[in-house]
């Protein structure tokens, strides 16, 4: 029987997450990130380490580098949202652990690993799951700006932190960067700038003023990532194409060049309608002013409009002579 999170996140001891991942195994290293090393581990479903290694619930055990981008205020932030946020397009907090200078925090484990590592590798994922992610990611942000208890800030949207479940269900990770929303007439919130180079929007570089449309500028940006499978900086492309969102513009909603934009690892396997709506959606979300810029809840709107699977199957057979 697959055991499942409790509601009440734990807190561990740095043994018992010690013992969970096998003493930090080296194998069971899923990655790195500004916060630090991220391990597999395995606990029961009363927290504890399992007696057999390498059985129970899988989890994810995050460890504060002291010396990394990120240090105990950003640790701190991430248990505080994630503790009170609960969405089904959220990591889920399994437990924590702050204990001397140790500083852990342990997820849910998300079987695919990113979105970044499935856009930007040999494996080419198909245009229906890529929809699908899209929505997923949207309706996570659309849940922190509209619908928590007090509206939150993402402040870091990006590939790398959106997980993937087995069935490729996204979900948003790393709340280290995020903020409480502007209350009552506030407009914005006011901060140094965070988050990373090439996802964030414009006008909150120039000024530090950070609001929710700091974040649809950002998820403009990951929606051409996933319609095009291209990084949001990318030196490696010719010169004149090294930012996405530089290159890309001229054609969004352009229904006549639209497909330029699109990942040709595909192979024209995409719904026609549904691509040019969805660099519509992009260009919306990148508007230079954000006032003009939809809120997330339009946006999942607009993505549960596009055409169904079956649609698009159709469609698929009738694109390839594109």
């Amino acid at each position: 029987m697959v055991q499942e999170i409790t509601s009440q996140p734990r807190k561990f001891s740095f043994n018992e997450l010690r013992l969970a991942t096998r003493n930090f195994r080296r194998e069971d290293l899923l990655g790195m990130g500004g916060f630090g090393p991220v391990y597999k581990g395995w606990i029961n479903e009363s927290g504890t380490p399992p007696v057999k290694p390498g059985t129970g619930l899988a989890v994810a055990v995050k460890i504060l580098n002291r010396y990394g981008v990120q240090g105990h205020r950003e640790w701190l932030a991430e248990v505080h949202f994630l503790r009170n946020l609960h969405h089904q397009n959220l990591v889920k907090l399994v437990g924590y652990c702050m204990e001397g200078h140790q500083r852990l925090i342990v997820y849910e484990f998300m079987a695919r690993g990113s979105l970044e590592n499935h856009l930007f590798r040999s494996m080419v994922l198909p245009w229906c799951t890529r929809i699908k992610i899209a929505l997923g990611a949207a309706q996570g942000l659309a849940y922190l700006h509209e619908e928590a208890q007090k509206p939150v800030i993402y402040r870091d949207f990006k590939a790398s932190n959106i997980l993937l479940d087995a069935d490729y269900n996204a979900k948003l990770s790393d709340f280290g960067l995020a903020r409480d929303g502007p209350e009552g007439d506030q407009t914005h919130v006011s901060t140094r700038v965070m988050g990373t180079y090439g996802y964030a929007a414009p006008e909150y570089v120039m000024t530090g003023h950070l609001t929710m449309k700091s974040d649809v500028y950002s998820f403009g940006v990951v929606l051409l990532e996933i319609l095009s499978g291209r990084k949001a900086m990318d030196k490696s492309q010719r010169m004149g194409e090294h930012n996405l969102v530089s290159w890309a513009k001229p054609y969004l909603g352009d229904k006549h060049h639209f497909w330029r934009i699109i990942d040709p690892r595909l192979r024209g396997k995409f719904s026609k309608k549904g691509a040019l709506k969805c660099t519509e959606i992009a260009s919306l979300c990148l508007r230079k002013n954000p006032r003009l810029r939809p809120q997330m809840s339009e946006i999942v709107e607009m993505l549960m409009r596009l055409p169904s699977t079956s649609e698009f199957r159709d469609a698929d057979d009738n694109s390839k002579d594109k």
